[in-house]
Parts: C-alpha cells; sequence; structure tokens
C-alpha cells in the first residue's frame, strides 16, 4: 500500500485544531467532529475521532448512542466514570486503558463524578483522549474490555495498549476489532527517546509535555502529526512527556 502513496509529515499545531469550549468542557478535536466540520478532514487512516477532552467535575457526557466503532479512552489526570448499556460500569484512571466495541449499538455515558460510586467529592476536572477507529466489520456484538498498563509505561518504551493486530495476540494490550491497527503508549523523562513504526499510516498525538521529533523539530502539548508512507523517525523528550501512537495498515474506504 505505502508504495502508492506520498511520504508525508503533516504537523497539526494545537491551536490550529477545532475547539469546543463550553461550560463544562474544553476538548480539542483532530478531525471533524460534532459542530466542526471540513470534508478534507474526516480521518488519517483509520482514525476517525482524537478527541483531547477536559471535562469539570461533577459535569459529563450524558447517555448517548454508538454504532459500529471502536472507542478507546485513555485518562491522563482525574477520573472518568463509565456506564454503558451492557452493564458495565467503572471509574477509568491514569494507566487504565479502556475499549469499548459499538458493534451493533450501545448507550454509555461518560462523567466526572465518581464520588457517586463512593468516596470523597472533588473538585479536580478530567484530563481524557478518546480515539475512535472504524472496525474490520459492522454489526459485531457490542464488547468492553479495560487493561491496567502502568506498570509496563514505566519501561518508557513505546506500550501496546490496544490492537487488533495479529503480531500481538500474545501481549496484553486490549484486542480491538481492526486487524490492521494498534495504539501505543510511551511516558517519556527529559531525553528519553522511542523509534516510530512504519507503516502507510501512523497518528503521534502529545497530550502532556515536549519532544522533538526527527527531522521535524519541536513538538508541544496537544500538537499531533500525520504520517502517511513514513515512519521510523525518533521522538525524544525534551521534558517530561507522554504521547500517543497508531499505527494503521489500512485507511477509511472512499
Amino acid at each position: 500500500m505505502s508504495a502508492t502513496l506520498t511520504p508525508r509529515v503533516d504537523i497539526r499545531r494545537a491551536d490550529d485544531r477545532y475547539r469546543t469550549d463550553i461550560a463544562w468542557l474544553d476538548s480539542r478535536h483532530s478531525f471533524s467532529f460534532g459542530n466542526h466540520w471540513s470534508p478534507d478532514n474526516t480521518h488519517h487512516g483509520l482514525l476517525l475521532v482524537n478527541n483531547d477532552d477536559v471535562v469539570r467535575a461533577g459535569t459529563g457526557f450524558e447517555t448517548h448512542p454508538h454504532r459500529d466503532m471502536e472507542i478507546v479512552t485513555w485518562v491522563l489526570q482525574g477520573s472518568l466514570v463509565h456506564q454503558d448499556s451492557t452493564g458495565h460500569s467503572g471509574v477509568i484512571y491514569p494507566g487504565l486503558a479502556q475499549r469499548m466495541s459499538a458493534g451493533t449499538g450501545i448507550l454509555h455515558s461518560e462523567k466526572n463524578d465518581s464520588w457517586r460510586l463512593g468516596g470523597e467529592r472533588h473538585t479536580e476536572p478530567v484530563h481524557f483522549v478518546q480515539m475512535w477507529v472504524v472496525p474490520d466489520e459492522p454489526g459485531v456484538t457490542p464488547g468492553y474490555e479495560q487493561l491496567e498498563i502502568d506498570d509496563a509505561l514505566l519501561t518508557g518504551g513505546l506500550v501496546p495498549v490496544a490492537s487488533g493486530m495479529d503480531r500481538h495476540a500474545d501481549a496484553a494490550a486490549i484486542r480491538i476489532r481492526n486487524r490492521y491497527a494498534a495504539l501505543y503508549a510511551a511516558r517519556l523523562q527529559p531525553g528519553q527517546s522511542v523509534r516510530l513504526p512504519e507503516a502507510p499510516y501512523l497518528h503521534l498525538f502529545v497530550p502532556r509535555g515536549a519532544v522533538t521529533l526527527e527531522g521535524s523539530g519541536a513538538l508541544g502539548t496537544a500538537d499531533a502529526v500525520r504520517f502517511t508512507a513514513t515512519g521510523g523517525q525518533r521522538v525524544t523528550a525534551t521534558e517530561p512527556a507522554e504521547i500517543l501512537v497508531w499505527e494503521m495498515h489500512a485507511t477509511v474506504a472512499g
């Protein structure tokens, strides 16, 4: 596939991304989302949504539907309460990855109100990144999975978070229903670096901190990069940082 693509590194700065800033939510969108729509910015590879959300305490997303989508949520600060129509309920926190397969249809809510499940009321916002990729096939049975990978992140390397690829079948990564996609995370201290995978499509997001991208220079908090037909570049932290990387070997049809 990559032989027919033109190599490209497309940097999208934080301030250039769509933004929804309302009373309870501050969200930056990498792709068309909600009221922000552009036919030229609907996806990259298999990734349709990369939302960087900060939700005020006591508020959140009320119950709403999804269908035929693999949804991965990654919390950076605070806690997020998830409830869905399949009976799953729990609190997502930093280092705990979550995947929800919407399949034939699912209802869920996401709120910053963990005290409802016990404990003291807090005022801390929750900061999380939510990412959507299309599944291999429509109409699968809805599902839910979560995985604690905080210890693995201490290595400083790229840790598989969610994957449908055969080579991750024996890894601890959450399984998603697309065999051409995998999500990695890394927590880097200043001077630490990782090398990006090579794939027809990559998406790099810096939810916090600062890094340098080999051949492209400095990236800061909430900057994103779309790679086409290129990879293998080294990402080096210049201050404590966290990065999320999607490796994709296919794209959305049409």
